[in-house]
């Protein structure tokens, strides 16, 4: 990596080609997830640390997160080996933050697991991993998950244990309050967290200690998130927004961490006004479901300030409804698994341009760049190519994958994305288009972000997907996918096809037109474009209009 740069304005800086070089400023932490916890433990023992988001919710003050922590860490050293992996499979409980400390301080790897699977992707989930133990809560969503898991154990040789949740009492018994840990570094393993399917593909990143505790502090601290501050977090704590930049996060910065069990605009609602949540990481249709609720003049949401949001582009009338309803700014932020988590953000006080358009400028001790996807070389300023990033936060890699790691990891350090986008001159970075969803059409090239960020300012449309959709004669033909604001409302596909065609090159103008109830995600909002796709090919969305 280029050297960092140790002081200076972020404002102030003139990029000559599409490359960031690394700020050092603020400095970076060598620690590990447990030491961070015990030090803001021992700073503000009485401070509450989590809150369980509903009516009668359990807290936890920091003093007493560490000690159960350190306790259920001494009950599992006597059970696993450092470096193993134990995964959890639970929604939004509480016992998901003592447990994961637990198995910092431990040494030991902890593997999420998305509480919506059923047993044969619970078995790829911890066959990948080789998972030797596994914390599980008895179901979700009428879905028996324990003996799903005890039946899923007889196919998974590496797996020693299953841990009840309702166990975990006796786990805190059985370490006690005294007994030697294990010693971990800071670069050990601390995480191995599954993509999110997006593509179809899932592989088991690795993180280590110091860049998530690293990235949680700069990302939040950007955004606005302050020492005795309130995350109130409704995101799902299988993924990195959730138990990195809530979960994490808070710690790293002393902060309190309201943890709802799911997602519901009003339950949202009440828990920002009952604990004054003032920071919270929302997904741009949440944000639109509170604007939008009926119920929403009976909370006082005045303790919110600031929001962070990701998976999605953040409209620049979205940035300025929440401002003008809410009293809030929002930063949008970017990253990947591979990155263990964002490596961009737009700060509060960005222009409404810049925080519409843009996912902001690197965060400090991170190297981006704009590279050529087939010769890697640097691109000038203002060029589209992929993101790469380079720095600590970089993957350690896919856990037993050494070929797709070396696919991602570039051996001068450079991390590809195989996301695209543009950098100006001052560093800030638009995204525009997946090299995986670039269409085709008879031999041209087209990246469906800019068509979709063109027909996201349509009224009346709540969200729309550019597709490539397959084509015996251009090989692709464009195709958008609809949702409507009314669902029973029929899009003007004329206007919408000429407006297209006025704004952008003609062979870009969708010629095949969708409209669906809702498109696929994934539980974190991420558009499912592979599974679009499928359902064109075999008829289940049906065509329109063809123009």
């Amino acid at each position: 990596m280029k050297d960092a740069i140790a002081s200076g304005d972020y404002r102030d800086r003139v990029l000559e080609e599409s490359h960031w070089p690394a700020f050092a400023d603020p400095g970076m932490e060598e620690i590990t997830l447990g030491d961070a916890l015990r030090r803001t433990a021992r700073a503000t023992p009485d401070r509450p640390a989590l809150i369980e988001g509903r009516k009668g919710g359990r807290h936890w003050s920091y003093a007493e997160l560490c000690r159960d922590a350190e306790r259920i860490a001494r009950a599992l050293s006597q059970r696993f080996r450092p470096g193993e992996r134990v995964a959890f499979w639970a929604h939004n409980v509480p016992e998901w933050l003592p447990v994961f400390y637990g198995c910092a301080m431990a040494g030991l790897v902890l593997v999420t697991v998305n509480p919506a699977y059923r047993r044969r992707e619970l078995q790829y989930v911890l066959g990948k991993s080789r998972a030797a133990g596994l914390f599980v809560n008895d179901d979700y969503r009428g879905h028996d998950l324990e003996a799903t898991a005890r039946e899923a154990a007889a196919d998974l040789p590496d797996l020693r244990e299953i841990i009840p949740l309702r166990d975990i009492p006796a786990l805190l018994d059985e370490g006690g309050p005294d007994g030697p840990l294990p010693r971990v570094d800071p670069r050990d393993a601390a995480v191995i967290m599954f993509t999110s399917g997006t593509t179809g593909a899932q592989k088991g990143v690795i993180f280590h200690h110091t860049g998530v505790a690293n990235m949680t502090r700069f990302t939040q601290t950007r955004a606005g998130l302050r020492p005795g501050g309130v995350f109130v977090n409704p995101m799902p704590m299988f993924h990195i927004g959730s138990l990195g930049h809530a979960g994490i996060g808070s710690v790293m910065l002393g902060a309190t961490h309201v943890l709802m069990p799911e997602w519901e605009a009003e339950a949202y609602m009440a828990q920002v006004a009952e604990h004054r949540g003032t920071f919270s990481l929302l997904v741009p249709v949440m944000i639109e479901q509170v604007l939008a609720h009926p119920a929403r003049s009976g909370y006082d949401l005045t303790s919110l300030r600031r929001l962070t949001s990701g998976a999605s582009v953040v409209e620049a009338r979205l940035i300025r409804e929440t401002r003008s309803e809410l009293g809030a700014t929002i930063s949008n932020i970017y990253g990947q698994t591979e990155m263990q988590g964002s490596v961009t953000g737009t700060h509060p006080d960005d222009s409404d341009t810049d925080m519409a358009e843009t996912i902001g400028q690197p965060l400090p001790h991170m190297e981006l760049r704009i590279a050529d996807p087939v010769t890697g070389a640097t691109l000038p300023i203002g060029a589209q190519g992929e993101i790469q990033t380079r720095g600590y936060q970089n993957m350690i890699g896919y856990f037993d994958m050494p070929e797709e790691t070396a696919k991602t990891l570039l051996p001068d350090g450079w991390l590809r994305s195989g996301d695209l986008g543009a950098m100006d001159a001052r560093g800030f970075v638009r995204i525009t288009g997946r090299i995986k969803d670039m269409i085709i059409r008879g031999g041209e090239n087209i990246y469906p972000r800019e068509i979709e960020l063109l027909l996201a300012e349509v009224p009346g449309l709540a969200s729309v997907a550019v597709v490539g959709v397959p084509d015996p004669k251009w090989g692709e033909q464009v195709g958008a996918v609809l949702v409507m604001r009314d669902p029973d409302a029929v899009p003007d596909v004329a206007a919408l096809f000429a407006l297209c065609r006025a704004e952008l090159a003609h062979y870009k103008a969708p010629r095949l037109w969708y409209v669906a109830r809702a498109l696929p995600v994934t539980e974190t909002g991420k558009v499912q474009k592979f599974r679009l796709v499928e359902t064109i090919r075999d008829g289940t969305l049906p065509l329109l209009q063809q123009v």
